[in-house]
């Protein structure tokens, strides 16, 4: 089972990831850097260009993708 964070405003996706067996966490806090795997929505727009990166795990931009696609995509970054 893989540690997904997720960020909040995707609860139909942690339930889908959560039904294919993965460990689904917020997208904040303390437990990110433990996480296999990000998944963002895309719609916050960086407008300093500035990053911090908290995790070494995989980044997946959910935009424009299903739900569906969105699990292949973690489920070949994590297998």
């Amino acid at each position: 089972m893989a540690r997904i964070a997720v960020e909040n405003n995707m609860s139909d996706l942690q339930q889908a990831l959560a039904q294919a067996g993965h460990d689904v966490i917020q997208l904040e806090g303390e437990q990110v850097p433990d996480c296999d795997c990000c998944c963002v929505s895309g719609q916050d727009n960086n407008m300093m260009g500035m990053s911090d990166k908290a995790t070494n795990a995989p980044v997946i931009n959910c935009n424009g993708m299903s739900t569906d696609e969105v699990v292949e995509a973690v489920n070949s970054k994590v297998h």
